[in-house]
């Protein structure tokens, strides 16, 4: 009997079969991306907001006064009182009613100096220019709340990590397309329960639930997208991921020509209904039927890819190869049972972990610069494009392990280099810390391919998910190592990004050479990989 990978070969290994489910399924590269890295502009700071005394609503509305005068009765005073205070997080500790004067509210409290009227924290009785331009505004996240904007990213990646684990799962246990669907499905009704969310506390859940499935469309589509090309067209991951850069591009048009949160929400939640479309578009994966020993199913996708492809599947493939290995429910201890498995797991985890900590801290740091938001935003993605055409044109020519580990040593070096680098040459440093990014993203990209490339078939879903969950943890990281080790030293997170990426890059080295080869299809194939 032929094997699954010689029957793809006659039908087409890179058709336009493959070439139609790849272009429909690398848009949900565009739409992760999106929830990926929306808090930046649903979480935008408001512009103009002050602390509301008691009783200032209904004084203001029986003076006439604009907001304007409001603010100016209430946060003048403090800033003659104390240079430092704007009104943000403190407020006069008075209450204005009927009897206080429309031109001179304050003139009960004449007999003190402005230095010595009474002051209270604010709580919750802020008023915004711009009361739904973002969740800050909407849910009072600010001055002692603010700490909640961090809280809401670290709940999505939360859910990053648990959809790595569950539905990884449920893509090898059930099918990769049926868990692709569910997810589209849950990542949009979600999205549109976020978008109308009454307070922070329904947010919060139906965003980590968002994140969740957010993963699985993510994983599931990478794997379906690996599985169903030859060996010498798997590099079609790294494609994906430039959607992925597409879609980082894209958002901040979004949010310039969407003024509300809400809307922003939704622009980026509902594309996912299409993807339902895909039910009659995409087929389920030939070789994840093969280990589930539904050899008919798989036989009669291949035969209309061959269809497709314009091809013709020759009599004698009545039957197609089935793995000897039995079929369990997969585990983390299939991972490290054997000894090569247990290497390959324990480095990939280890490179997952590391891209996603170094990456995601330097978005951060290069974006603390002030300026547009909205065009820094773009060249920020635009930065990544170069990282995907240097894999494209090394990753045939030179194989995976030289630019996997090359990458993340000149990231560590960059890192390094740009810590002390003076500050009076700030285009050298931006300019270094820019390769830093580069190099960082190479990395990130090729682990994807990489992971695939090293897992059976009968764990590659689970497998892949299980090692990025570690993807997942580092981004819940990164924002508190890089402030409170800057609170340090500034170029502290430097330093530590730089030793964390050279580890990485020496690892990667012990990781066998994939270019070229078959995807393996039991745990035996892999030990067998030098």
């Amino acid at each position: 009997m032929p094997s699954f990978d010689e029957v793809l070969k006659e039908a087409g290994e890179f058709g336009r079969f493959q070439k139609r489910v790849f272009f429909l399924l690398c848009q949900t590269g565009i739409t992760f991306s999106f929830l990926f890295a929306s808090v930046v502009f649903l979480g935008k700071a408001p512009g103009n907001y002050w602390c509301r005394i008691p009783g200032a609503a209904e004084l203001s509305e029986r003076c006439g006064w604009t907001l304007e005068e409001e603010q100016n009765f209430t946060v003048l005073p403090l800033r003659l009182g104390n240079g430092s205070s704007n009104g943000e997080c403190e407020r006069l500790d008075v209450v204005w009613d009927t009897s206080v004067s429309c031109a001179s509210p304050l003139t009960q409290h004449s007999n003190r100096s402005a230095g010595n009227l009474p002051l209270a924290a604010c709580h919750d009785n802020w008023v915004y220019k711009q009361p739904h331009s973002s969740i800050v505004s909407e849910y009072n996240l600010v001055c002692g709340n603010s700490w909640m904007l961090d809280l809401s990213q670290a709940i999505l990646n939360l859910g990053f990590l648990a959809g790595a684990f569950t539905l990884g799962y449920a893509a090898d246990r059930y099918g990769r397309i049926l868990i692709y669907l569910l997810s589209c499905l849950g990542v949009g009704i979600c999205g549109i329960i976020v978008a109308f969310a009454p307070n922070f506390t329904v947010f919060l859940i139906f965003r980590f639930l968002q994140g969740v499935f957010s993963k699985g469309t993510w994983m599931t589509c990478y794997v379906i997208v690996t599985e169903i090309v030859g060996s010498d067209q798997r590099i079609v991951g790294i494609v994906i991921q430039m959607f992925f850069t597409l879609g980082i591009m894209i958002l901040p048009g979004i949010a310039y020509l969407i003024p509300t949160w809400q809307g922003i929400q939704l622009a980026i939640s509902l594309p996912n209904f299409l993807f339902l479309l895909y039910y009659w578009m995409v087929p389920e994966s030939p070789r994840w039927l093969l280990t589930r020993k539904k050899g008919e199913k798989a036989l009669k996708i291949m035969h209309n890819i061959a269809k497709h492809n314009g091809k013709y599947l020759s009599p004698h493939y009545a039957e197609i190869t089935i793995s000897n290995e039995e079929v369990s429910n997969p585990s983390f201890l299939d991972l490290v049972r054997t000894p090569r498995m247990r290497r390959y797991t324990l480095i990939l985890m280890y490179a997952w972990f590391t891209s996603a900590l170094i990456y995601q801290g330097l978005v951060m740091r290069l974006g603390i610069v002030g300026g547009n938001l909205y065009l820094d935003f773009f060249i920020s993605g635009a930065v990544e494009l170069p990282a995907a055409i240097l894999i494209l044109v090394t990753i045939d020519r030179i194989g995976r392990r030289l630019p996997f580990g090359i990458s993340n040593i000149v990231a560590g070096i960059a890192c390094l280099v740009t810590a002390f680098l003076p500050e009076d040459i700030p285009w050298l440093k931006t300019t270094v810390a820019t390769l830093g990014r580069l190099g960082i993203t190479m990395a990130f990209e090729i682990v994807y391919l990489v992971n695939t490339e090293l897992y059976p078939t009968t764990l590659r879903n689970f497998g892949v998910s299980l090692c990025s969950s570690l993807c997942d943890l580092g981004g819940i990281i990164a924002p508190f190592l890089l402030f409170r080790l800057a609170a340090i030293w500034l170029e502290l997170p430097l330093i530590i990004f730089s030793i964390l990426a050279v580890v990485c890059g020496l690892l990667v080295l012990l990781l066998p050479e994939t270019k070229g080869i078959s995807l393996p299809e039991t745990v035996e194939d892999v030990e067998q990989l030098s």
